[in-house]
């Protein structure tokens, strides 16, 4: 059966103030009022029912988790003690569902993406999930057709196609998404779906334009379907050190002392992400060309793609705003009783929190980055 493990540990840091350590990007609301990651789960629909829906998240973000979605049980919650990437939480995740379901397909997916539409969403996933029950062996991921010579995604560069027809680059009757270029088409067809020839890490912007110009490069997603089974052999064939260590917490689940043997060998791990650990060595990885409307929300200026602009190109999400000669500008400001004015300015990025605001240039967004490190450096660690 198909299960879904969405990783829901991460920290959001461009997305200061309002992202912080104990609430990140995915608990917030960025489009209407649920979070992200009520947002993932609400795009699995009855493709995954509640029951299989796992959650990977930190010890830190457990309980506001657990708190934003119900409907799951605590038996779903993948607790990780400490931070160690994505390749251990993904052995992690696919050890526990193997005690549950021998035969497990696994979804796995971040849970700070916007896709759009679900339906288009979930037939994606079930066509991946046909294609490694064609073959229990494959390794599957979603690409994103490249729009613009991106530096901060990595690669996916494709071979020769599994197959031919359904959804692809100019299939007839199916329109593009604004963000992406990928088709919005939600006929009952199949992406085209390529063997892989090799990722590639985030390039520079020259490289990044050949890539685009060749026509054979794909952004990487994030997004996996195998089996559990199979993600775990090819873990402990690239990365047999960890394998040791997700062995001893496997072997002592059930145990008094699984807590224990859970703090102690995680820890040991070596960061490292499945791209690099295993996918970029691992043989019979196939990409489906996405055919969802998809973007990552990587930073504030993704408001800008997501929201509807004023007439002069403001997008504003504030509950009492006055813009006077103002042009271009993000401004985000949720606290009801808070008035925000700006006047005679261009291309910042306004947004108020209850102890912090940023004013900033939308173009030097990259530099929000450094906040979160002053701050740290100054001891205000009350703003992280």
């Amino acid at each position: 059966m198909l299960h879904a493990v969405i990783m829901a540990g991460g920290a959001g840091t461009r997305f200061w103030p309002e992202s912080r350590t104990a609430k990140p990007k995915q608990l917030l609301s960025m489009l209407g009022r649920r979070t992200m990651l009520q947002a993932t789960v609400d795009r699995l629909g009855e493709s995954v029912p509640p029951e299989r829906t796992w959650v990977a998240t930190t010890a830190v973000l457990a309980r506001q988790i657990a708190a934003q979605l119900p409907m799951l049980s605590a038996e779903t919650m993948i607790v990780e003690p400490c931070k160690r990437d994505t390749a251990p939480c993904i052995g992690l995740a696919a050890a526990r569902i193997l005690r549950r379901d021998g035969e497990a397909v696994m979804a796995v997916m971040p849970s700070d993406h916007v896709i759009r539409p679900d339906e288009t969403f979930q037939e994606a996933l079930r066509h991946a999930s046909e294609l490694v029950g064609e073959d229990s062996q494959r390794l599957v991921t979603f690409g994103i057709r490249p729009t613009y010579p991106a530096e901060t995604f990595g690669y996916i560069e494709r071979a020769a196609p599994l197959a031919k027809g359904g959804w692809g680059p100019g299939a007839p009757g199916c329109p593009r998404g604004p963000q992406t270029g990928s088709s919005l088409c939600s006929r009952p067809s199949h992406p085209i779906a390529y063997n892989v020839k090799k990722f590639h890490e985030k390039p520079k912007a020259d490289v990044a334009k050949r890539y685009i110009e060749s026509g054979n490069f794909y952004w990487n997603s994030g997004i996996f379907v195998w089996r559990a089974d199979t993600i775990l052999r090819a873990i402990a064939r690239f990365q047999p050190e960890m394998t040791e260590h997700l062995n001893r917490i496997a072997e002592a689940a059930g145990t008094p002392e699984a807590d224990d043997a859970l703090n102690r060998e995680f820890a040991k791990i070596e960061p490292i992400s499945i791209d690099l650990g295993v996918m970029e060595h691992a043989p019979g990885v196939v990409v489906i060309e996405a055919p969802f409307d998809w973007d990552d929300v990587g930073s504030w200026r993704a408001l800008e793609r997501l929201r509807p602009s004023d007439a002069h190109g403001n997008v504003v999400d504030a509950h009492k705003y006055l813009g006077l000669k103002t042009t271009g500008s993000i401004i985000r400001a949720l606290q009801p009783d808070h008035l925000v004015v700006t006047m005679g300015v261009d291309d910042l990025i306004v947004i108020v929190t209850p102890d912090a605001t940023l004013v900033a240039n939308k173009h030097d967004e990259e530099s929000i980055r450094q906040v979160t490190r002053q701050l740290r450096e100054r001891g205000w660690t009350e703003y992280l």
